[in-house]
């Protein structure tokens, strides 16, 4: 059963040890923003630990999430061509403390069009094994800025 979706900061200012999102564009169609940056760095120095992974094209170029980096949240890359045989969920999502799942997606741009929020034990199944399996084969976001292009 659908939960109500709380607001990005209250969400993130809920979760108590872990919060991990899986980005399955190559691009957005948003900036590393002001206001997100020092809620991601609130919440790492709270205790939390806050991992990043998308889900590329290649070659990769980039480098936006570097910010999110410097505020202490983890981040990784793995290129589309190796991300055969991981069962993914189809739309980008937060797993916060492996217990919820904020589902969300785009539109052709990459503009935010909507969201799902859910406790569902099955989803949060398969969206933490998704992004364990994602984390496992990606590469670290400061070693690709250091590839040549």
């Amino acid at each position: 059963m659908p939960l109500r979706a709380p607001d990005f900061a209250t969400l993130l200012r809920g979760a108590r040890r872990t919060a991990a999102h899986l980005e399955l564009r190559d691009s957005y169609n948003y900036t590393c923003d002001a206001p997100t940056v020092p809620l991601i760095r609130e919440t790492v120095d709270r205790g939390v630990v806050l991992r990043r992974a998308r889900i590329v094209a290649e070659p990769l170029a980039d480098a936006m999430l570097s910010a999110y980096c410097a505020a202490g949240e983890s981040v990784r890359w793995l290129p589309r061509s190796q991300a055969s045989g991981i069962a993914l969920p189809g739309k980008d999502f937060w797993l916060i403390d492996n217990r919820l799942v904020l589902f969300h997606w785009y539109t052709d741009n990459g503009a935010w069009a909507g969201h799902h929020f859910t406790g569902d034990p099955g989803a949060v199944k398969l969206c933490s094994a998704a992004f364990e399996a994602v984390w496992t084969r990606s590469l670290p976001h400061r070693s690709l800025l250091a590839r040549p292009s």
